[in-house]
């Protein structure tokens, strides 16, 4: 059945989800707060800044006007920076009212409140299912219909099929899990994987030590999340390990190009406007820094990456603290 979804943002993924939802038959609203973008977008059909190379299907409408953009909509679609969330409910309390859907397409922790965007839409709104959409998913890549596999959690299970019927594609491919928590942090925590795999490999580290972080990494985000009431099992499918390797070592990963120029030299501001693009990995480190310390949870990798991009702390020597820490037996 045919839904009626709007997109809240028109970046790169944005931009990927509704050429696919759109395919599928769904009607289609993007909204961004830039008119001139959406002039462009609605006149050309491609989004030269974010995703050039894919053609935008004619009978999605997008539009600066967040209230109108919602009025009519059955699912709402987050696609913007975790930082916004919060801000954008804000505006379309009166239009977006009980009982409706929303799935969160971004990745990250909000700063001070150390809330996932689960967190967010629960207090922002009344009575909103939440979903949380998942996995090893360049927006390159499915803009371009090439294979994809990705996760859809809810808690709701009819909900959860809902949405993966709405998905579903010859190239997207899409599990259900009722994991929100478990989905919600993998998505997230990988990205500060990422920009150490990114710095790894910047500085001239081989291969042994990425796999080393990558590993280690998985662990940590698995320590954190069991601790919150997440599934384990989780942290070992497609918004676990699979997200993790392909933001780990693709050439399309903002977070890990983002890494390798600090592991070049640039500080993490230079890097940020080098990649023009939002760099979630960043903010997350700072949350869930803050996070993992207000729940005691042991994160030594978190902490070196906290410590080289708020301490400016040199990269090398960093390792070196992490290699020759006390001694240990391979577990959670």
């Amino acid at each position: 059945m045919n839904k009626n979804i709007t997109l809240l943002g028109g970046g790169s993924w944005g931009t990927a989800l509704s050429k696919l939802l759109s395919e599928n038959g769904h009607n289609v609203t993007v909204w961004l707060r830039n008119e001139a973008q959406v002039r462009e977008l609605t006149v050309n059909r491609v989004n030269e800044r974010y995703l050039p190379k894919v053609r935008i299907p004619e009978n999605i409408v997008f539009t600066s006007d967040i209230n109108e953009a919602v009025k009519k909509a059955e699912i709402l679609l987050l696609v913007i920076p975790t930082q916004m969330v919060r801000g954008v409910l804000r505006q379309i309390k009166d239009e977006y009212k009980d009982g409706k859907v929303i799935i969160n397409a971004s990745k990250g922790i909000e700063i001070g409140t150390m809330n996932l965007v689960s967190g967010i839409v629960k207090q922002e709104t009344n009575n909103c299912t939440f979903a949380v959409l998942s996995g090893p998913s360049h927006a390159e890549e499915v803009g371009l219909s090439m294979p994809t596999a990705i996760t859809i959690a809810c808690e709701n299970k009819d909900v959860a099929e809902e949405i993966q019927d709405m998905f579903m594609s010859s190239y997207f491919r899409v599990y259900t899990n009722d994991d929100v928590i478990g989905a919600e942090l993998g998505g997230s925590l990988k990205n500060i994987i990422a920009l150490g795999a990114g710095i790894s490999d910047g500085v001239g580290y081989g291969d042994n030590a990425k796999a080393a972080l990558m590993n280690r990494g998985i662990v940590e985000i698995a320590r954190l999340g069991i601790a919150m009431g997440a599934d384990a099992h989780t942290f070992y499918g497609l918004s676990g390990i699979g997200d993790l390797i392909v933001t780990c070592t693709s050439k399309h990963s903002r977070n890990w190009n983002a890494g390798y120029l600090i592991g070049q030299g640039l500080s993490k501001d230079e890097a940020i406007k080098k990649i023009g693009m939002i760099v979630e990995g960043i903010p997350t480190t700072y949350a869930a820094y803050e996070l993992s310390k207000k729940i005691n949870v042991d994160m030594p990798i978190v902490d070196a990456m906290y410590d080289i991009l708020e301490n400016d702390a040199d990269v090398k020597e960093t390792v070196n603290k992490l290699m020759l820490r006390d001694k240990k037996e391979e577990k959670l």
